[in-house]
Order: C-alpha cells, then sequence, then structure tokens
C-alpha cells in the first residue's frame, strides 16, 4: 500500500476535497429539471469521492486518493453532458474539477513521481471536461482549472516547507536539550567524585597529614587499604556506589538494616576518638537513595566534628514521623563562622548540603565562633 508520510499534507487534501465535493453536491441539487438517471448516477459518486477522500486521510494511502480523482473525473465527465439547459450543473462542475480533484495537487507535489501524476491528472481532468462544455464557457472553466489547482500547489509547497523547518527546529531543540541533559549528567558525576574523593581519599590523606593522632592504628591502615582499592577499581572504570554505612562499595549487595548502619557508624568515630551519643528514634524506614544521602551526610557532620571542632563527643538525635526523618548533630567545640567559610570547601557545600538537598532534602547550619556548631539533617520518606 502506498503511504504518503506528511499527515498534514493529507489532512488539508482531504478537508478541501471533501469540502469542494459538497459544494458540487449542493450546486448540483440546485439544479433545475436534472434527469432522473442523473440523480441516480451522480449521488454516489459524490458519496465515494467523500468516502475515498476520508478513508485517504484516516489511512495514509494514496490508492484512495486516487479513487477520489478517478471517480471525481469520471462525474466531471459526466455532468458535462447534462450541463445544457441547467446552469447551476456548471457551477458543480467546476467546483468539483476545480477543489474537488484539484486538492490532490496539495500530495502530488511533494514528489518528482507525484509531480508527474499531477500533471496527468490536470490534463486528464481538461480533456474530460472541457470538450463537453459549450464554446462560451470554456475559456472560464480553463481559467479557473488553472488558478484552482496552481493555488493548491503553492499551498502544498508551502505547508511542506513549513513542516519541514519545524522538523529541522525541533531536532535543534532535542540536540540542544540532548547537550545540555550530557552537561547535567557530567557535573552531578563531577559532583559526586568529589564528594566521593572528600569523603573516602581526602579524609585519609589529612588524617595522615595529621600522623593519625587520636585515631588507632589499625583502624587508619584499615581505611586506607579500602581507599586503595576503590581507587584501584574506579580507574578500571567502575562506577562507585555509596553504601549506607557511611562508605563506597563497586558491587552491589543487600541493603543493611539502617539501625546496623548507625552502629557501624558510631564504632567507625569510636575507633577514630570520637565518641557520638545517640538519642531518638533508631529505627528508621527510608528509601534506599535518600537513606544513603542521609547517613552519609550525617557521617560526614561527625568527621567535620572530630577534626574542627577540638572535642571528642557529638550528640546526635533523630526522630521521624510520616513527612520524613530528621537528624540534629550538635557539638560544644569552637564553632565558626558561616560567612568566612571558604567556597571551594567541599565538606559542608557538598557531601552535606548538596547530597541532601539532591534527595530532596533540606540541611541547616548553626555556627558562632565559641558556641559550638549544630547542623540540621531534613530528608523526605
Amino acid at each position: 500500500m502506498i503511504k504518503h508520510q506528511e499527515p498534514l499534507l493529507r489532512t488539508a487534501a482531504w478537508l478541501e476535497g471533501t469540502v469542494f465535493t459538497v459544494s458540487s453536491l449542493a450546486c448540483f441539487g440546485l439544479a433545475g429539471d436534472v434527469p432522473p438517471f442523473a440523480v441516480w448516477v451522480a449521488i454516489p459518486a459524490y458519496l465515494l469521492i467523500v468516502l475515498s477522500y476520508f478513508m485517504m486521510n484516516r489511512t495514509g494511502s494514496l490508492v484512495w486518493g486516487a479513487a477520489a480523482a478517478l471517480s471525481g473525473l469520471l462525474l466531471s465527465a459526466f455532468l458535462g453532458t447534462i450541463e445544457g439547459s441547467h446552469p447551476s450543473i456548471l457551477s458543480a462542475v467546476l467546483l468539483l474539477s476545480g477543489g474537488g480533484i484539484g486538492a490532490m495537487a496539495i500530495i502530488l507535489q511533494s514528489s518528482r513521481s507525484g509531480r508527474i501524476v499531477l500533471i496527468v491528472f490536470f490534463l486528464l481532468n481538461l480533456a474530460a471536461t472541457l470538450p463537453v462544455m459549450s464554446p462560451d464557457v470554456r475559456t472560464q472553466a480553463l481559467t479557473i482549472f488553472i488558478v484552482g489547482w496552481s493555488v493548491n500547489v503553492l499551498v502544498g509547497v508551502w505547508l511542506d516547507d513549513s513542516v519541514r523547518r519545524a522538523r529541522t527546529r525541533i531536532a535543534r531543540l532535542g540536540t540542544a536539550h540532548q547537550a545540555e541533559r550530557r552537561a547535567s549528567e557530567l557535573e552531578a558525576q563531577r559532583r559526586q567524585s568529589a564528594r566521593l574523593l572528600h569523603d573516602t581519599v581526602l579524609a585519609t590523606l589529612t588524617l595522615l597529614a595529621h600522623s593519625g593522632v587520636g585515631v588507632d592504628p589499625d583502624a587508619l591502615r584499615s581505611q586506607a587499604a579500602e581507599d586503595a582499592v576503590l581507587l584501584r577499581q574506579l580507574r578500571l572504570g567502575e562506577t562507585p556506589a555509596p553504601r549506607s554505612s557511611g562508605g563506597y562499595t563497586l558491587q552491589s549487595n543487600e541493603v543493611a538494616e539502617v539501625t546496623d548502619s548507625i552502629r557501624a557508624l558510631q564504632q567507625r568515630f569510636q575507633r577514630r576518638g570520637l565518641t557520638v551519643h545517640w538519642h531518638g528514634d533508631g529505627d528508621i524506614t527510608l528509601p534506599q537513595p535518600v537513606r544513603s544521602a542521609f547517613l552519609m551526610s550525617l557521617g560526614e557532620c561527625l568527621e567535620n566534628v572530630r577534626r574542627h571542632s577540638g572535642v571528642d563527643s557529638a550528640d546526635v538525635t533523630i526522630t521521624q514521623n510520616a513527612a520524613g526523618v530528621r537528624a540534629m548533630v550538635t557539638d560544644t567545640g569552637v564553632g565558626f563562622d558561616m560567612g568566612e567559610v571558604e567556597k571551594g570547601r567541599l565538606g559542608i557545600a557538598e557531601s552535606v548540603v548538596a547530597r541532601i538537598r539532591d534527595v530532596g532534602g533540606n540541611a541547616r547550619i548553626f555556627s558562632a565562633p565559641g558556641a559550638g556548631t549544630t547542623v540540621v539533617l531534613e530528608v523526605p520518606r
């Protein structure tokens, strides 16, 4: 089945062809003393043309368009034979030939083979109608045919060009969208990589730079070994996935219970010399991405307490409700001025604030020199 792939052109041809065919039928109905046999021939032919245009638009098959055009040619020739004493029949012929059949020019102009068929249909239209008309109306009819078919060709060219330009613009927008999405994905990957290095390798290097003061040597060696494995796997192209316990893994594993993750986090900081006092709800239920971000941000807050507060203990109060989970990390250390934090520092900006916001939560930090620090982490369920 031959199909035309541009629905807009098909729809335009269907609408124009149907309107002109129905208008021709109305003129035929207004004719005076039409022989009964002409009515029995013309009415089914008109219905066939309208049905053919409808099926062409619905199925996309130009076979139906050809059926409409051929039916229109035969009907025009037939009506021309009874034109004599019926002036409105002439109007019916002109409407049918100029627009009812001429509407196919909207579609046929779009391809080389279609233009050949268009010329054939136009010549057949002239051959079928002009010879049966009286000499005094042939010039008028020829003018109407030429103008009508030419206008339809121009309409088809304009629609075809408009659709092509619209598709070009859409393709450009799609390309721009893809580029923007790739840039966003690269930025997200960069931020994730920065968090990964900050939470693992940089943390270990910081401990080494301070000679591991306050940290058990075995714990430091274990942490350094884990970082070495992580870097080796990253070099091989694997993507790290955060564990809810605060570390990273490169292989999938079952999600540990949140209470076990909190216990592991508490033990990890106990080995590093920071005592963590837990208060409130211990059993937390969160979706995996939210839970990982929540616990890893919590671990980063405790790491900041261990490094910068000047105290060896911190309090963590966890509460939850139907909407989400909140954790408040408090220390009585030296505190700091929020306005003096360097923009390049990743601990607060990325590993805490941005990580929580990425999962739809909110992180607030309250601190002042000499007044300690409180960090509030809120994540949705």
